[in-house]
């Protein structure tokens, strides 16, 4: 009997994929870096049993409608607001994603641009590289302390929880704010919970951890950067979409906030002539969350085992409960 075909969007690791090369004659697109053209991503779901894709890959309506042999697609990512949930549900297609495993790793990416970003880290290395470094100076690049201060999380999720527990070492005083309560959190790590104006008002240095709904869409805005304290430090490590960027823009340049830290953008890749990427108290960088090399590793094979599972007619791993 013919196997089954699965296309995946990237060019991953192969030993990443022994799970479903079992069950599944696979192809992937040539580059590891530039995403699949749409044109060759529909081409390819008209044929296929099984997709693994990125969150750069639209997968809407449109291209569900003309595959009619799919039966699952496996997202590379904890997020999945790149796939119509709608469409797949009525097209009887499992969509998979990646949570738990990227966990750490992200939290660990997040405290380090909270931490890059307060203590002007990405800055003072470029003014050593620009040749700028002519002496010492009590205040030269002086940053804000991070320990003892207060951190207010947006989206207390499993990252948010990890994320707490590394601010909790540097004896921070943690927020959150969620759409329900964690007591769990609370009892073992001693968080409180805040309403999201009151959050934004105390916080010293504010995390943004939220999926991106249309709750969540722009809930960083004008009236949200207002509210902020003018030492306090905007991180994004969610999706690009949650901010008004034009809106963070003004915070930071009119002095509202004193600077921020984006691992994501609204639009992807962001152009090197963003008006967020010119300005020197903001810390960019190219949406690298979970990308240790472990980790993304572990996000490949547990696509493929999710996807050899739909094909086998078994329960995945973890699918998206829409």
């Amino acid at each position: 009997m013919t196997k089954p075909y699965v296309y995946i969007t990237r060019k991953l690791d192969e030993t990443t994929l022994t799970p479903l090369k079992e069950v599944a004659h696979i192809d992937m697109w040539t580059s590891e870096d530039e995403p699949c053209p749409r044109e060759e991503l529909e081409k390819q779901a008209a044929q296929a049993d099984g997709l693994l894709t990125m969150l750069s890959d639209q997968v809407d309506e449109a291209l569900l409608s003309n595959a009619p042999n799919l039966k699952v697609v496996a997202n590379l990512a904890v997020g999945y607001d790149n796939i119509d949930l709608k469409a797949a549900k009525k097209h009887g297609i499992t969509v998979c994603h990646t949570p738990d495993v990227l966990t750490e790793s992200t939290a660990d990416l997040a405290f380090a641009l909270l931490m890059a970003s307060a203590r002007r880290i990405v800055e003072a290395s470029d003014w050593i590289k620009d040749g700028n470094w002519t002496g010492w100076g009590p205040l030269l690049l002086a940053g804000a302390d991070v320990h003892h201060k207060t951190l207010g999380i947006v989206g207390m999720g499993s990252i948010g929880t990890a994320l707490a527990k590394r601010a909790k070492g540097f004896d921070m005083n943690v927020l959150y704010h969620n759409r329900s309560r964690k007591p769990e959190a609370e009892a073992q790590l001693g968080v409180t919970y805040a309403a999201f104006d009151e959050l934004l008002t105390q916080s010293d240095f504010i995390v943004c951890l939220t999926p991106l709904t249309p709750e969540t869409k722009e809930m960083f805005n004008k009236k949200a950067f207002e509210q902020m304290k003018n030492t306090a430090y905007f991180i994004n490590v969610s999706r690009g979409q949650t901010v008004d960027e034009d809106a963070l823009y003004d915070a930071v340049t009119t002095g509202k906030i004193a600077g921020a830290g984006l691992d994501v953008f609204s639009k992807e890749p962001v152009s090197p002539n963003h008006p967020l990427t010119t300005l020197p108290n903001v810390t960019v960088l190219p949406h690298i969350g979970s990308a240790s090399v472990e980790t993304r590793k572990n996000m490949m094979q547990l696509c493929a085992e999710n996807i050899a599972l739909v094909l086998q007619n078994q329960q995945a791993k973890t699918p998206v409960q829409a």
